[in-house]
């Protein structure tokens, strides 16, 4: 299941994967939310925390998060990954120098501080 991260600041989306996730997650949580943000003109600034295994992600999911990175590939501002697997932060720091906007791995401990930086940037940042 993907759920919204409620009271995040008004340039700031926020979503938590937990247990299985599947593409109707993307279509009736992450795309509604992300498609309102684009039309109000902001830019996305956005935290994810995986919660769950991504082996819990059904390959419908898979497709759905390629396809949401790629749709708007030139909107995307700060992205911030949350999770404790060194696997995908690593992967997060490492995909910021190939595409579009700035991308950072925090971990579970530290999601204040990833919805801080999401918010402005490397002014508030503290490196992990």
């Amino acid at each position: 299941m993907i759920e919204s991260i409620p009271g995040l600041s008004a340039g700031v989306i926020g979503f938590r994967a937990s247990g299985e996730i599947t593409k109707k997650d993307y279509d009736q949580v992450v795309f509604p939310i992300v498609s309102k943000h684009l039309q109000a003109g902001k830019e996305l600034n956005y935290v994810f925390m995986v919660d769950t295994s991504l082996k819990d992600f059904s390959p419908g999911a898979w497709i759905q998060d390629i396809w949401l990175g790629v749709k708007d590939l030139f909107k995307w501002n700060r992205v911030a990954i949350v999770s404790d697997s060194e696997r995908i932060r690593s992967f997060t720091d490492k995909a910021g120098h190939l595409i579009p906007g700035t991308y950072r791995g925090f971990t579970k401990g530290q999601l204040d501080e990833a919805i801080d930086w999401a918010a402005v940037g490397e002014t508030n940042a503290v490196s992990h």
